[in-house]
């Protein structure tokens, strides 16, 4: 099996996954949001090694030099991460996140090897309903807020998969992550969760964004990743778009709330306005909520792990990582 973006937060729980599950996995990362201590996680039985490899490098670039018989499936998760990343880093976002998925997708077609795609709910822009259906209409704001980049990036993918399914049959299925949280991902490129942990655990003030009142859903990892190989390979999923994720929604300052609770953190909450904290204009939504009928009648999906287990686990690896760095491991 080939992982792109496998060395990332979702990737390597994909690969722990995957290889207990008995598999050989391949893991294709340019370590731009990866984390190069994920693979060293995750290869830590004999068992899990010896059928584990990685590959340094843009997924573009390493597929032109692999051999598609090597590989009976594809999750392509490779892909610019993180709000902050796309405010700040527009044409990285939108040439790494279309040239990737359309060599991967070719890669992928040249063999018909059944391959899924991770998308994003930003791809329902600034949504028509709540909760959101996979088959309906966007809306994006301005091409003068370059947050908007990331989800019309994302949506040129799925075109594409979609276009490959039609015109060449090819077995692809396409995945909507909605706020996938949990151990291993960073708060580096504005995810809030890690952010709001490490903070509380310092002490220090959690900063949410805007008035706090935008609410989203946040599923645990492993929960998602459960569910990607079971999509993947059901024959009634491919050509098709599911929405991946919880539905009961918390607004941000209520999650600040919870983590300082949760933690029994000291710490207070501040409000930084969005023009504070972010470079460039910033545009966003209020609501993000997943409607899940479609992905439960196809597999059954039920998230079993709650926020605050979510939340406890992510503190318990901050504070490992943190103990490591300071007895002279290898730093984050």
């Amino acid at each position: 099996m080939l992982i792109t973006g496998g060395a990332g937060f979702i990737g390597s729980h994909l690969s722990e996954l995957l290889l207990d599950q008995g598999h050989r996995v391949t893991v294709v990362d340019n370590f731009s949001t990866g984390r190069r201590e994920n693979p060293m996680l995750v290869q830590t039985t004999a068992a899990r090694r010896e059928r584990y490899r990685v590959i340094e490098g843009p997924a573009s670039q390493v597929v032109a030099s692999l051999d598609a018989r090597e590989f009976d499936c594809i999750y392509h998760l490779a892909a610019a991460v993180g709000v902050r990343l796309v405010v700040e880093k527009p044409i990285h976002t939108i040439e790494t996140n279309i040239t990737e998925a359309s060599a991967v997708l070719r890669f992928a077609a040249s063999r018909s090897l059944p391959i899924l795609v991770a998308s994003t709910s930003e791809v329902y822009g600034k949504g028509v309903r709540v909760p959101m259906r996979e088959d309906d209409d966007v809306i994006y704001g301005s091409t003068a807020y370059s947050r908007w980049c990331y989800a019309c990036s994302k949506a040129i993918d799925e075109y594409l998969a979609l276009a490959y399914h039609r015109e060449q049959d090819l077995p692809a299925v396409i995945v909507r992550f909605f706020n996938t949280v949990g151990p291993r991902q960073i708060g580096d490129y504005g995810m809030v969760l890690p952010r709001f942990v490490r903070a509380a655990l310092a002490g220090v003030e959690l900063e949410v964004h805007g008035d706090g009142t935008q609410s989203r859903c946040f599923c645990d990892v492993r929960d998602v990743v459960g569910a990607l190989p079971t999509l993947l390979h059901r024959a009634e999923c491919r050509g098709r778009v599911f929405n991946l994720g919880r539905e009961e929604p918390i607004t941000i300052l209520e999650l600040a709330r919870l983590v300082i609770r949760t933690l029994g953190s000291r710490s207070s909450v501040t409000m930084v306005p969005y023009e504070r904290a972010f470079a460039a204009g910033f545009d966003d939504l209020m609501v993000r909520q997943p409607d899940l009928t479609r992905i439960r009648a196809a597999i059954g999906f039920t998230p079993r792990i709650t926020l605050e287990q979510t939340i406890r686990d992510i503190a318990d690896e901050q504070r490992s990582r943190a103990g490591a760095v300071l007895s002279g491991g290898a730093a984050c």
